[in-house]
């Protein structure tokens, strides 16, 4: 698998990639008031870097034969690369399976379908077929080109089930970090009736084909983002200005509608949802969006932490198969996934 990816410019060239965080800081310091252009690709450079570092972590624990795939298979006619996805699932005859489409996280500024291939692989090696989706992150598209590109992508894999080896009454939503606020967006839009209307998008899945959603280190309520301290913050604060388009995002109907909490019903699907005892989502956004659901009498299986744990789990920490509890999550993944059907 190592092998049919290009080596990214960042690796390339690390001390270029470096210089260009500098720059792009200097260029972001004057210009933060008036433009989220330059801090939202300041970020992006180094999320990009750090994914890169995650990626050959997984690639470790990856499966490296036994599935058959296809790569970059476009969703939309006529679209881009940001429209595209790869599959993979068990080699052999293609047959209907149980379905995780993952959306790969980033702060809605950054990543790509590449960055979290080697996990869907590890699930798709268990039986499943995987799918990583690509889509147009900000600034160059704002609110809500990326949530109508991802309901295309599930309207194309339903329709061209049979010869991709899904059974489409088994879709898994996936995501991580802001993939998972997309995911769980989608899957409020798929059970909940009003709320889609309310979007003006109509669902490309029936609620009976929406079987689960796996929800790792996500946000699910914007309204704490404006009052978040530190870089992480910042960050979060700059990459929503560039999403949604505004600055003062936390009034438009965007910001409200992607605050998925106020919006599950009974009907959402059951849910594995998770975040580490160090990343500062997992109190403020994954808890209390478990809880949420519980309440409502959704099944839910949770992951979390106790707050000495060791080594810190950050944001993300799920990727990082060289800690056991990493290894310990995806084996919950796929335990839940097991239950599914």
């Amino acid at each position: 698998m190592g092998e049919r990816r290009h080596t990214p410019w960042y690796r390339r060239h690390a001390v270029i990639a470096w210089g260009c965080v500098v720059i792009v800081l200097a260029i972001g310091t004057v210009f933060a008031f008036v433009n989220p252009w330059p801090s939202a690709l300041l970020i992006r450079t180094v999320f990009e870097i750090n994914a890169h570092q995650t990626v050959q972590t997984m690639l470790k624990y990856a499966p490296t034969s036994g599935l058959r795939e296809r790569m970059n298979v476009p969703y939309e006619s006529g679209g881009s690369s940001d429209t595209t996805f790869d599959l993979y699932a068990p080699a052999g005859a293609v047959q209907p399976r149980t379905t995780v489409v993952w959306i790969h996280g980033g702060a809605w500024i950054s990543g790509s379908k590449e960055n979290v291939d080697p996990y869907v692989e590890m699930i798709a090696s268990h039986g499943y077929t995987g799918i990583s989706l690509n889509y147009t992150v900000a600034p160059e598209a704002q609110y809500p080109t990326a949530l109508k590109q991802l309901n295309s992508a599930l309207g194309y894999i339903v329709d061209h089930a049979a010869e991709l080896g899904v059974d489409p009454s088994h879709i898994v939503l996936a995501g991580d970090s802001a993939g998972a606020q997309y995911a769980a967006q989608l899957a409020v839009m798929v059970t909940n009736e009003a709320y889609a209307k309310g979007l003006g998008i109509r669902p490309a899945l029936a609620s009976d084909q929406l079987a689960a959603v796996i929800l790792n280190c996500g946000i699910y309520d914007v309204r704490g983002i404006p009052k978040a301290p530190g870089i992480g913050g910042w960050g979060f604060r700059v990459a929503l200005w560039a999403y949604l388009g505004t600055k003062d995002w936390s009034h438009t109907s965007g910001g409200e509608a992607m605050t998925t909490i106020d919006h599950v019903t009974k009907d959402f699907p059951r849910t594995w949802i998770s975040g580490g005892n160090a990343d500062p989502l997992t109190t403020s956004q994954s808890k209390p969006m478990a809880a949420k659901l519980e309440a409502l009498g959704v099944p839910v299986t949770s992951v979390f932490y106790p707050a000495d744990e060791n080594p810190p789990l950050e944001h993300e920490y799920q990727f990082h198969l060289n800690h056991a509890a990493a290894r310990s999550a995806l084996a919950s993944t796929l335990q839940f996934l097991s239950t599914i059907g």
